[in-house]
């Protein structure tokens, strides 16, 4: 098992690898070119001096979170193909490489949604946190305006401002479809593009949806246990699987993180680790990692995957904001620090107590 650290490259980052290079524990870096537009081609050389980077600093680049899906290729415009081709360009360069591990997901129109970026807690923290009646109140069409308002100049990863300037024409067009058109364009997009991960041993991690659940009418369908089951039917190669992302699929009502783990373990290509306390019907926030904190028993997620064979790699996610440090929403230093640690201390723990 490798605990990862995501960074999001010099231009965007408050934190440097030099100071992720300090905690002894992680073992890599997962990554990704923040200036390549969704549905661009990514070539051999960037993909190069990307790595090179990170290596000059004691790292290495273990995977890419995320290579984004182009809108046309979920929405199934006839330009998709294109768009493909584009995608199937950026894994060979990936697999030459060395790359073998890709993240995406297949959120329409919006990614991650979150009511505030920055939610007071009573112990002077701040954190993520999601509120659906604010959100339907906002609209769809000033959500990204919000977000970039509180974000105060950072980077918001998944957030494309090309994608949100078709915010209208998009949800009038989902809102016309249904969550087999979603199913349908995913199978169709896997059965392209699955012949290249083979040949390069790429793993496929799709990223459940954060939340789970449709917003504004806008279908979505890695949500829960059932639409799991499906996806991972839609194409039986080793190289698709998934995330298992703790907070988007434990924060759904119908989901046990534990079980989805012990059914679909094979299928486990990444894992997300963070924590979460439910306040009420569409209602949440995140919290620290810890299981004390939040709602998710963290130490039998992660004993379930020790159980179960899991040796891939894990990162801590959406830290809290603390002691004063001003990074990116859900991505400073200290609090992913201490999270990283938990979760080496916790798997280091288990593995004693129950070696194989």
């Amino acid at each position: 098992m490798k605990i990862l650290f995501r960074w999001f490259g010099k231009e965007y980052d408050t934190v440097s690898l030099d100071k992720i290079r300090q905690l002894p524990h992680i073992n890599g870096i997962i990554s990704t070119l923040y200036t390549k537009p969704a549905g661009e081609a990514w070539n051999r050389h960037e993909i190069r001096l990307l790595k090179a980077v990170i290596e000059k600093s004691g790292l290495s680049l273990q995977g890419i979170e995320s290579v984004n899906v182009h809108e046309s290729i979920k929405a199934g415009f006839p330009e998709r193909d294109r768009y493909i081709e584009n995608y199937i360009k950026t894994l060979t360069a990936l697999g030459e490489e060395g790359i073998h591990l890709v993240v995406y997901n297949f959120m329409p129109v919006f990614d991650w949604i979150r009511s505030s970026l920055a939610k007071p807690r009573l112990d002077g923290t701040t954190v993520l946190a999601y509120d659906e009646e604010q959100i339907i109140n906002l609209g769809p069409e000033k959500l990204f305006g919000w977000l970039q308002g509180q974000a105060k100049g950072f980077l918001l990863p998944g957030w494309e401002p090309a994608r949100m300037s078709r915010v209208k024409e998009l949800i009038e067009y989902y809102r016309g479809s249904s969550e087999e058109t979603l199913f349908n364009n995913l199978e169709y997009f896997l059965k392209a593009i699955i012949p290249t991960c083979e040949t390069y041993g790429i793993k496929l991690a799709l990223h459940p949806d954060d939340p789970p659940w449709s917003i504004f009418g806008i279908p979505r369908i890695v949500t829960k246990l059932d639409n799991l089951r499906r996806i991972l039917n839609l194409n039986p190669s080793p190289s698709h699987g998934l995330t298992i992302c703790t907070g988007s699929l434990g924060i759904h009502p119908e989901n046990d993180v534990i079980h989805i783990i012990q059914e679909l373990h094979d299928r486990i290509h990444f894992v997300h680790l963070r924590n979460l306390k439910t306040l009420g019907s569409g209602k949440f926030e995140e919290t620290a990692h810890l299981s004390c904190d939040g709602d998710l028993d963290i130490y039998n997620i992660l004993k379930t995957l020790y159980d179960y064979g899991y040796d891939g790699c894990m990162r801590p996610d959406h830290g809290r904001a603390i002691w004063g440090e001003l990074a990116m929403p859900g991505y400073g230093l200290y609090d992913q620090a201490l999270g990283s640690a938990y979760m080496y201390g916790l798997w280091e723990a288990i593995s004693k107590s129950n070696p194989k």
